[in-house]
């Protein structure tokens, strides 16, 4: 079996990683691909789990080392990307890649596998929805949160670029729909 990927982009807050969480405990053959990241780990973050956290200038050299299936300077000095060892290592296992990304990564993982992913974006049912969300959150200052909604309103519009929008306005049908379609896309030869 060749392993496929399932790409699951949004803006911050839209109940991506937690749609990825719940498809995680379901059967489904699926394994989660931890991004690399420059940014500060959260008092809640594992380094290896959550993410491999890297200095900026750690992230920089291996950009140049061609280590990464795809990156992005998210903000200024604050990078994400997937690393190429983290894909080989869920394929060895015999299981999917599925990730959690930001809508330019996942734009960019789908042009580089094409028809072995499928990308889903996420949206959430009103950019004031987003704001409650990030606000109920607290994990981030009330700067980072106007940068996040402001990153958000820029990155519903490549919406479109997806294979498929799911509307995240109810959490268990959000998930329901994820479920449906990453089982057509894995049973399809």
């Amino acid at each position: 079996m060749e392993g496929k990927l399932f790409i699951f982009s949004a803006p911050s807050g839209s109940g991506k990683t937690t749609i990825v969480k719940n498809l995680l405990e379901k059967n489904l053959g699926l394994e989660f691909s931890i991004s690399a990241t420059s940014r500060a780990k959260r008092d809640n973050e594992t380094d290896k789990k959550d993410y491999y956290f890297l200095t900026a200038e750690d992230f920089k050299e291996k950009i140049q080392g061609d280590d990464f299936v795809e990156w992005e300077e998210v903000y200024d000095n604050r990078f994400y990307g997937t690393l190429k060892t983290e894909l080989e290592r869920i394929w060895n296992q015999g299981k999917h890649v599925i990730f959690d990304v930001d809508v330019i990564g996942g734009i960019n993982i789908k042009k580089k596998y094409q028809d072995r992913a499928l990308s889903i974006f996420v949206m959430p049912p009103s950019v004031e929805e987003l704001a409650r969300r990030l606000n109920i959150r607290s994990s981030d200052s009330s700067e980072d949160i106007e940068v996040r909604l402001k990153k958000a309103k820029e990155e519903l519009g490549y919406a479109e670029k997806f294979d498929l929008i799911i509307v995240n306005d109810e959490l268990e049908k959000a998930i329901s729909e994820s479920e449906k379609a990453i089982k057509e896309f894995i049973n399809r030869s």
